[in-house]
């Protein structure tokens, strides 16, 4: 795979995350499988590859369809305003030595909780949640989440959008690491629009 194509993974992880959290704080809920596949890419540490964190393109088929039309003249405003936050959030945390060192350990204390209770289990998306209060939660600027106040004031629901937030962290991550620049989606949304959108036909078509 080339170096965009890595990229667009992860900027697609990104908005694939985040739309869950529009979805938790709008709705109250969201797909349990896709709450899954989301959640599942904290524990992959040490991936191979980009795609490895994901576990295949099909995971990520809402996040590319969301590249596709995010990058485009009229993208979801919420979704960009997530995004970015979550961008500039992760250059800070990339100079915080010890918040990676904790978040490390909390993601290790979450794996062996995974033995006893399988994603999206309430009691392990509670601890990813209390990873993201210690640690991403303390930077500023912090990301404020809109949406229905009767959902957002549930403890479950705080919960998930927390380990949302966390898991797009987590993206966020590895798009630094395949070289990702937050000036290169506006410079260069083409080429990861074209990008996407191979890799959707490419599902389609089975290749």
């Amino acid at each position: 795979m080339s170096n965009y194509t890595d990229k667009t993974l992860a900027l697609a992880g990104m908005y694939q995350a985040c739309r869950l959290v529009q979805q938790v704080a709008r709705y109250g809920s969201a797909e349990p499988e896709a709450l899954e596949q989301v959640l599942n890419t904290l524990f992959i540490t040490d991936p191979p590859d980009a795609l490895s964190v994901y576990g295949s393109v099909r995971n990520l088929r809402e996040g590319l369809k969301l590249v596709t039309q995010q990058l485009q003249a009229n993208p979801d405003p919420e979704l960009t305003r997530y995004l970015i936050n979550i961008l500039h959030l992760e250059r800070k945390l990339s100079r915080k030595p010890e918040l990676l060192r904790t978040i490390g350990e909390g993601i290790e204390r979450a794996h062996k909780q995974r033995e006893h209770y399988p994603l999206p289990h309430t009691n392990l998306i509670a601890s990813l949640a209390e990873i993201y209060s210690n640690t991403v939660s303390t930077l500023t600027p912090r990301i404020i989440v809109s949406g229905e106040q009767g959902h957002l004031a549930n403890p479950d629901n705080a919960s998930t959008v927390r380990a949302l937030l966390l898991a797009a962290m987590r993206s966020a991550v590895l798009w630094s690491q395949c070289g990702g620049r937050r000036w290169q989606i506006l410079l260069q949304r083409r080429r990861f629009m074209e990008e996407a959108a191979s890799l959707l036909r490419n599902l389609e078509t089975g290749s």
